[in-house]
C-alpha cells in the first residue's frame, strides 16, 4: 500500500481547529491524514473522520508513537489507545516519532515492538521519523529495509537533507517531507516566487510540487479551507529541469526543528 503523495498534516492543531481542518480537508478531497500521539488531537481527528461520511477504506491514516511509549511493554498498548481515539481498528502507517533520547530504549526493541503491532493488524505499515542514517541502519538491522515504509523528516528548499534522502532511496525507503513550506519562510524566496508567477501557481504549490517531483510525500497543514484547497492544486503543477535546479540551489542547511533532548546528531 503506497503512501499518498499529498496528505493533510495536523501538527499544532488543537481542539475545534483540528476538527475543522480535517473536516475541511476531507471535503476538499484529501484522503490521507497525518497525526501523532504527542499532538494531542487524535480524538479530534477521529471525530472529524467519523462525521465526514468518508469510508475508512478510502483513507490513509498515519499516527506516531511518542518517546514515552517506545518500550516493548508500552508501544502496543499505546497504539491501541490511539486507535480508540481515532475510532478505528487499525491505522495505515505507524511511525516512531523520534528516536529514544540517549538510546534509553534500543532501536531493536522499539522496532521489534512496532513490527509486532503490524503483525497484530493494528497498523498496515511501519516506519520512522527524524532518523539519521546511523539510526536507519539500526532500524534496518532490526526489521529489514523492506519493512520500513518511510522516514518522515524535515525537508524543504532551505534544508534538502540530501544525505538522508539518498541513503533512504538506496535502501528502498520512502521519504515523507514535513515542514515542506518551512513555516512559510520559503514562500517569500524570489526564486520560488518567480517560478510561481511563470506557472500561474502559488508559491506553496510550487514548493509542494518540487518535493513530490523528487518522489517525496508531503503533509502540509492549514486552518484555512482556501489554503487546503489550493495546496491540492500542487498535484497538477509540473516544474521543468531548470526550475528543479534553481530550487536545488536554495539549500542552506536551514534546519527549523531540532528540540533539545530529542534531536539526534543530524547528518
Amino acid at each position: 500500500m503506497s503512501i499518498p503523495a499529498l496528505g493533510l498534516g495536523t501538527f499544532r492543531l488543537q481542539g475545534q481547529a483540528a476538527i475543522d481542518s480535517v473536516r475541511n480537508g476531507l471535503e476538499a478531497g484529501y484522503r490521507a491524514v497525518d497525526t501523532a500521539q504527542i499532538y494531542g488531537n487524535e480524538a479530534e481527528v477521529g471525530e472529524a473522520i467519523a462525521a465526514s461520511g468518508v469510508a475508512r477504506a478510502d483513507l490513509f491514516l498515519t499516527t506516531k508513537i511518542w518517546i514515552e511509549n517506545l518500550s516493548r511493554d508500552k508501544l502496543v498498548p499505546s497504539l491501541k489507545d490511539s486507535l480508540a481515539k481515532l475510532r478505528t481498528d487499525h491505522v495505515d502507517l505507524t511511525l516512531i516519532h523520534w528516536p529514544s533520547p540517549g538510546c534509553a530504549v534500543p532501536v531493536a526493541e522499539f522496532m521489534g515492538a512496532l513490527a509486532e503491532a503490524r503483525e497484530q493488524g493494528l497498523t498496515r505499515q511501519i516506519g520512522v521519523s527524524n532518523f539519521t542514517i546511523a539510526l536507519m541502519r539500526e532500524a534496518i538491522d532490526a526489521v529489514g529495509a523492506g519493512a520500513i515504509a518511510t522516514n518522515q523528516i524535515e525537508l524543504h528548499p532551505f534544508l534538502q537533507n540530501r544525505k538522508v534522502a539518498e541513503f533512504a532511496r538506496s535502501q528502498g525507503i520512502h521519504i515523507t517531507s514535513y515542514m515542506t513550506l518551512g513555516y512559510g519562510s520559503v514562500l517569500q524566496d524570489p526564486v520560488i516566487r518567480q517560478i510561481a508567477a511563470r506557472l500561474a501557481a502559488t508559491p506553496a504549490q510550487v514548493v509542494l510540487a518540487w518535493a513530490m517531483q523528487l518522489g517525496y510525500a508531503v503533509i502540509p497543514s492549514s486552518t484555512k479551507r482556501a489554503n487546503l484547497e489550493s495546496n491540492l492544486g500542487a498535484l497538477a503543477v509540473r516544474l521543468n529541469d531548470g526550475d528543479m535546479a534553481a530550487i536545488a540551489a536554495l539549500d542552506r542547511g536551514g534546519r527549523l526543528t531540532s528540540p533539545d533532548g530529542l534531536a539526534p546528531a543530524w547528518d
